[in-house]
């Protein structure tokens, strides 16, 4: 009899060792090789065997698309491109108690009313989901549960007439198939149980919904060709500190990606909220300098977000950079293009940046709305309460044109909005009146933002001195020195 033998697999990228080691060589991860039973050889001969022809067809089919189902929860539907397809497998991940389990037993509810509907556990018993059907308030629908770690006893249960037509299964990480020997979450036995259950759901016409972990990255735990199995990735983002809750479409094969789905967190679970835009900016103050309203685009919305920077001088010898909700390598940029293009002197100084409301931004556009709230609070001069802006900076101090202006420009005239900073279009005018009524000041260079805050605190170039930059200097060891020095000095002579 052949000894078992065994390998050490990655749990982070999949890649297979004969021996441990404290570093994954393909990826780089420590401590993430684990030891699996290594799978059977395939027999020998298998190569010389004739497969079956494949039946090809043509490009174009006179087979009509199934009907999307809808869940009647408007920000899921539309973060899914419009409703559940029949047959596709969708990946939610997210942070522990963020909201997976909530938003997709309340999507089972109402779809329950149509369609056959279940939710298989293997984290939580039947009573524990039953109590947050009671919360949810959702108790009567006539949804069916179970909890089941075994993907062969699921697959049997969807392999059936009478099976379900949509199915969720949460999570992933707890399943497991009898023939592996490795423990369930482990990357053989992820891959293999979701490749099985879509396989099922594919042939049947299922509509599969499966719970993803998370690792302390916040990327999906367990191996990334899951990502790629799957016809739907989405995330659910948002801070522990704010009941907001953002659900990302990363990945759609159904629908356009990048779109978003906004969601309050209640004490009835989660509820939608039809204009984020109107709730991110609920509690602005227009008065205040260092904040600055963005008007971006989250797939095919836009969205009107608040931007705050806070200036301050810096105690230590390294400045501080706290950023929160916006990329940290972009805030090092459009600081380095203020202080080479446009004089601003900033680099001694701390600075936080802060995106309200729990929103975290990836578009390049958001580069001259963090640039205006900088200066605005270098300067003690407040951006216009009534003006949005919106722009890509190059690092030569140019304001490059970014995409969807009118769709942003109509958002921002629909909430009240009279004025707009943007960068100019091929036309190459400085301002005037757009289509939507909104005053307009269209910038083809960074130091054309500088104007704007040049009011009575001596402007942000290097003419006059700023609150931050007065309250450095006077707290400067080497200005302090100096000035004792000419007293002294004054002092001898008299």
């Amino acid at each position: 009899m052949a000894k078992p033998t065994t390998r050490y697999v990655c749990q982070a990228c999949g890649a297979s060792f004969p021996k441990w080691a404290g570093k994954c060589d393909a990826c780089g991860e420590w401590n993430s090789l684990v030891e699996e039973a290594a799978p059977d050889a395939a027999p020998k001969g298998l190569g010389s065997a004739r497969g079956r022809r494949i039946e090809f067809v043509g490009l174009h089919g006179s087979s009509e698309a199934p009907p999307r189902r809808m869940t009647g929860i408007a920000e899921f539907d539309r973060v899914c491109g419009g409703g559940l397809v029949p047959g596709s497998a969708i990946l939610i991940g997210g942070d522990p108690g963020i909201g997976k389990s909530t938003l997709l037993l309340q999507a089972m509810a109402r779809l329950a009313q149509d369609h056959r509907c279940a939710y298989v556990s293997g984290e939580e018993a039947v009573d524990q989901v039953r109590l947050r059907a009671q919360r949810l308030g959702c108790a009567s629908a006539p949804v069916d549960l179970a909890s089941a770690t075994s993907v062969r006893d699921i697959v049997a249960s969807l392999d059936d007439a009478k099976g379900p037509e949509i199915i969720v299964i949460d999570s992933i990480q707890t399943m497991y198939m009898d023939n592996l020997d490795s423990a369930p979450g482990t990357v053989a036995q992820v891959r293999a149980s979701a490749q099985e259950l879509i396989r099922i759901a594919k042939r049947r016409g299922v509509v599969l919904l499966l719970v993803g972990h998370v690792t302390k990255e916040g990327m999906i735990a367990g191996p990334r060709v899951l990502e790629h199995m799957v016809d739907t990735v989405l995330y659910f983002e948002g801070e522990r500190g704010h009941q907001f809750r953002i659900l990302r479409a990363v990945k759609n094969r159904f629908g356009p990606t990048d779109e978003i789905g906004v969601f309050e967190m209640g004490d009835a679970g989660l509820g939608e909220v039809a204009n984020p835009s109107a709730l991110f900016l609920a509690e602005r103050r227009g008065d205040v300098s260092g904040a600055a309203v963005f008007a971006g685009m989250e797939g095919t919305r836009p969205v009107l977000v608040e931007v705050q920077a806070l200036v301050a001088p810096s105690p230590l010898g390294t400045p501080r950079r706290a950023v929160v909700g916006w990329d940290s390598a972009r805030l090092a940029m459009v600081l380095a293009v203020l202080e080479a293009r446009c004089g601003v002197q900033i680099g001694a100084n701390d600075v936080y940046l802060n995106v309200a409301g729990g929103l975290r931004i990836t578009e390049p556009a958001a580069d001259l709305a963090v640039a205006a709230a900088l200066v605005s609070s270098l300067t003690g001069e407040p951006v216009p309460a009534d003006a949005v802006v919106f722009g890509e900076i190059g690092l030569s101090g140019e304001v490059r044109a970014v995409g969807q202006s009118d769709t942003r420009l109509k958002e921002a005239a629909k909430l009240g909005f009279s004025s707009a900073i943007f960068p100019a279009g091929r036309t190459g005018r400085k301002g005037g009146r757009g289509d939507n009524g909104l005053k307009t000041v269209e910038l083809q260079q960074l130091a054309e933002l500088m104007p704007l805050f040049q009011g009575a605190n001596g402007g942000a170039g290097g003419g006059g001195r700023t609150p931050a930059r007065r309250s450095q200097d006077d707290n400067d060891p080497r200005r302090r020195r100096d000035e004792d020095s000419r007293r002294w000095r004054d002092d001898e002579y008299i």
